[in-house]
């Protein structure tokens, strides 16, 4: 017989270490599982410096949501314990974030942090407190295949998902991993299951910045990391044009319309970022169609190994942005790297960003994997808008 956590012992044989943000969210885990008998241990990440940060609404991990955390675990009656991971997390994910910045990317610090810090160092931390499973506050769904492996698939919830931060998570790993949460309706549920459960936290509000980003000024993060790295440079139209000059490339984002300071009579919005020569390429929107991409860093979690995958490619749904559904596309192995086609051209494609497939665009459907967006293609070579990208 197995527990509600899929595992072939009694709830309190089970040891799960439960990581705890101070959040809504994984707070009712901790507590739904404690409240079903199981060995539960809930564990917290001081991720960064929060001194500036307890003054801030929505800070993730800063002083108040250790304290918040706390009080949920005295409330339920588990153990709690805070880990210092700051320098880590340091290394691992500000560094790595502002490098990609400066190289011209638009990054996402979450999926890192998820890759590097809490399913990599946390569940190493999970194993040595003899854990049988890490559980979080996710919103993905996982389940058991008819092999005996574990699939990962989108949340109940298709506002909620968060299927996208997570494909890089291995096949090892998701053995080892559970989202209580993933079957849930809504956040409207997980607020009512607080309540149900007396946590003081239940109406607390989400969180909605970068950890470490106060108030989303990601320029301001990378100029106290790197201040000699952001070089001024010129603002160049697609067709060679030079149009203004600007501050740094890290001011800029792909797809980005507002606060340009041109005056061209027509709108223009940024279609990339050259890092080598500190331009900002602009463009009209049509500039920003992209229909074929790279992808590097691939984590793979399909039935077929991605080797196999023929020049008849497979069908696939990617999805290029957290915000938008996935939607059909072709996967094909070339020269050694995966290549996605899109059946519809996106705009905003932006390499650094993650692309993230699933099995299809149905809203419960498999997450394949996915990968960092390396670059975009026309006809199967890098995209160049005339000679302002030569």
């Amino acid at each position: 017989m197995r527990n509600s956590l899929d595992i072939a012992k009694e709830p309190s044989a089970t040891r799960v270490v439960v990581a705890m943000s101070g959040g809504v969210d994984s707070s009712v885990v901790a507590a739904m599982l404690a409240r079903e008998g199981y060995d539960v241990v809930g564990i917290t990440l001081q991720l960064y410096d929060h001194g500036a940060a307890t003054h801030r609404k929505g800070a993730c991990c800063a002083g108040q949501d250790i304290h918040d955390a706390r009080r949920v675990a005295d409330t339920i009656g588990i153990p709690h314990y805070v880990l210092d991971y700051e320098s880590r997390f340091r290394q691992a994910v500000i560094e790595t974030f502002a490098d990609s910045y400066l190289s011209g990317e638009t990054p996402i610090p979450c999926v890192e942090c998820n890759r590097s810090i809490k399913f990599r160092d946390l569940l190493e931390t999970a194993r040595d407190l003899g854990a049988d499973v890490l559980a979080t506050g996710h919103y993905v769904a996982s389940r058991a295949l008819p092999d005996g492996r574990r699939a990962l698939h989108r949340a109940a919830d298709p506002d909620r998902d968060q299927s996208y931060f997570l494909y890089a998570t291995t096949q090892a790993q998701l053995e080892l991993l559970r989202f209580p949460l993933g079957e849930l309706p809504d956040k409207a549920a997980t607020r009512a299951l607080a309540r149900e459960l007396g946590l003081a936290i239940a109406e607390k509000a989400d969180s909605q910045d970068i950890c470490f980003v106060p108030q989303g000024r990601y320029s301001d993060v990378i100029a106290k990391l790197k201040p000699n790295a952001i070089a001024p440079g010129a603002i160049v139209h697609v067709d060679g044009r030079v149009l203004g000059r600007h501050e740094g490339i890290v001011h800029y984002t792909v797809g980005q319309r507002r606060g340009l300071g041109l005056a061209t009579g027509e709108p223009l919005y940024v279609v990339a970022l050259d890092a080598e020569g500190a331009r900002v390429i602009v463009g009209p929107r049509e500039a920003l169609a992209t229909r074929r991409l790279r992808l590097r860093e691939t984590n793979w979690l399909g039935d077929v190994p991605l080797a196999s995958i023929g020049e008849g490619g497979l069908e696939v749904a990617a999805r290029v942005r957290s915000t938008r559904a996935p939607r059909p596309a072709l996967l094909r192995m070339v020269d050694g790297e995966p290549e996605i086609e899109l059946a519809v051209a996106e705009d905003g494609v932006s390499p650094g960003q993650a692309c993230v497939l699933y099995e299809s665009d149905d809203p419960r459907a498999r997450v394949l994997g996915g990968g960092t967006i390396a670059r975009r293609l026309v006809d199967g070579a890098p995209r160049a808008h005339s000679a302002a990208l030569a």
